[in-house]
């Protein structure tokens, strides 16, 4: 049942251009379904913004009803934060434009696109900046936290290529970001997640990538894996910046390119894309097919837009999702010990382990240059337990929080925000470092009463 009036909604109706969606609705159900099927929150007023104007009454409407409010892009975050209960989520998935300014290789993009928007758009300019790797995954999420993917060692992180952004804060006015104006906002939106107001839109610097581009996998059995880890981690040491090569361990899925036998057996994936010229990267990627015996490889020239995508099967929505991680500036061999042992141990087809290679671009700003601070991150580990029965819920959450526990001794200080569950409050401020004190008074100026406080929050000073 909702807790806000039913004239007060029916006020804020008459104010609002967009749906306004309460429980009893017919399409109230679907309305409140996220990408993570753990979640399930009932807000009281689901408001689908159409317009900066819309957000701004979306934003007033709470203040004055003194509601929880949520802020929706993708809906794709792990730990539910699109959605709240009995307050009301601003939803900005409808709001999906996107210019491409192609002389000045810039995109000014609407906070509801997901990367396959943003990528169609500007691709079909032979355009592209960082971002992640599932192509359903919100913009404005993926950015707010930190963002990369497989053009990060090349290009940096999403939000190194962040160059404006206009942000409703928690008052209802509109601000617009940047390096020159709101200089303090600006620099708390890159990594400090949605604490700060609501981005309406932003604008990203683009760079040429593509369209076609070198990509692909190679699949070992896990047989091979302590072989197959180490010559990674040699081989990664010295690559270059154009050349992102990522591990993901899990349970063979029925590729064509795999024999039958090797269907459902645990495997050690390397999983490539070179942002080069496609003939560059032949040569480079050589050894890589040398770390072991390979089961079969899938690896050629193919659209940009493709490989973003080539993942999207694995990861659709419905499932339900629980992930633990940390940051890594090396590998160590107990490290990857650990991964081999869980990987034996899988509770799911669906579960897997990997590791992101970032580094390069990644690493050059220095630590206190944006709200995210791990410039020395050389990979992000994901523990990725996922699975449909809620009767298996226990089983692999433990299985994710035992193999994130064997392996914290190796790991770097911090975590990547956009990868914590909602129970991981307690890393928040781990997640900052130094950055924290910052932030949280830079808060206390923009949102002194945290209406903005369904994410990983951060406190007003």
């Amino acid at each position: 049942m909702s807790t806000v009036p039913a004239k007060q909604i029916a006020e804020f109706k008459s104010q609002f251009q967009g749906d306004v969606i309460t429980p009893g609705d017919p399409t109230y159900d679907s309305a409140r379904q996220i990408w993570n099927a753990m979640i399930d929150k009932r807000p009281a007023v689901i408001a689908r913004c159409t317009s900066d104007k819309d957000i701004a009454t979306a934003v007033g409407f709470a203040n004055a009803g003194k509601l929880v409010l949520a802020v929706r892009g993708g809906g794709h975050n792990i730990a539910g934060s699109a959605l709240c209960n009995d307050g009301i989520v601003v939803d900005l998935s409808g709001m999906k434009a996107i210019h491409v300014d192609t002389k000045a290789r810039r995109a000014t993009v609407e906070a509801g696109a997901t990367l396959a928007d943003m990528d169609t758009a500007t691709q079909a300019h032979g355009l592209a900046t960082p971002l992640g790797i599932n192509s359903t995954t919100g913009v404005a999420g993926l950015t707010l936290g930190g963002g990369f993917g497989w053009l990060s060692r090349r290009y940096g992180m999403t939000i190194d290529n962040l160059l404006s952004a206009d942000v409703t804060i928690a008052n209802g006015k509109m601000l617009h970001a940047s390096a020159t104006d709101n200089a303090d906002l600006f620099w708390a939106i890159r990594g400090g997640g949605g604490n700060f107001g609501i981005v309406n839109n932003f604008e990203f610097q683009l760079h040429e990538v593509g369209p076609n581009l070198l990509s692909g996998l190679i699949a070992y059995p896990i047989a091979d894996g302590r072989k197959v880890l180490h010559s990674y981690r040699d081989f990664i040491a010295d690559a270059p910046d154009e050349l992102a090569v990522w591990v993901v361990m899990r349970k063979a899925p029925p590729m064509p390119f795999l024999p039958e036998a090797a269907h459902g057996t645990e495997i050690v994936a390397i999983v490539l894309l070179y942002a080069g010229k496609p003939e560059d990267g032949e040569a480079l990627i050589k050894p890589l097919r040398k770390f072991g015996t390979p089961l079969g490889e899938h690896v050629g020239v193919q659209p940009y837009t493709a490989w973003q995508q080539a993942f999207d099967p694995l990861l659709a929505p419905g499932s339900r999702n629980y992930w633990k991680s940390h940051n890594f500036v090396e590998l160590p061999d107990e490290l990857l010990d650990a991964a081999i042992a869980a990987t034996h141990t899988l509770p799911t087809a669906q579960c897997e382990i990997f590791f992101g290679a970032i580094g390069g671009a990644t690493t050059i700003p220095a630590p206190d240059a944006t709200a995210y601070t791990h410039r020395d991150t050389r990979f992000v580990m994901n523990v990725h337990g996922r699975w449909d029965d809620p009767a298996d819920d226990q089983r692999v959450i433990t299985w994710a929080r035992d193999y994130f526990t064997a392996t914290r001794p190796y790991a770097s200080s911090g975590v990547y925000i956009n990868f914590l569950t909602e129970e991981e409050t307690d890393r928040i401020q781990a997640a900052y470092g130094r950055n924290y004190e910052r932030l949280s008074r830079i808060k206390r100026q923009y949102d002194p009463d945290n209406l903005f406080q369904t994410n990983q929050n951060i406190k007003p000073a």
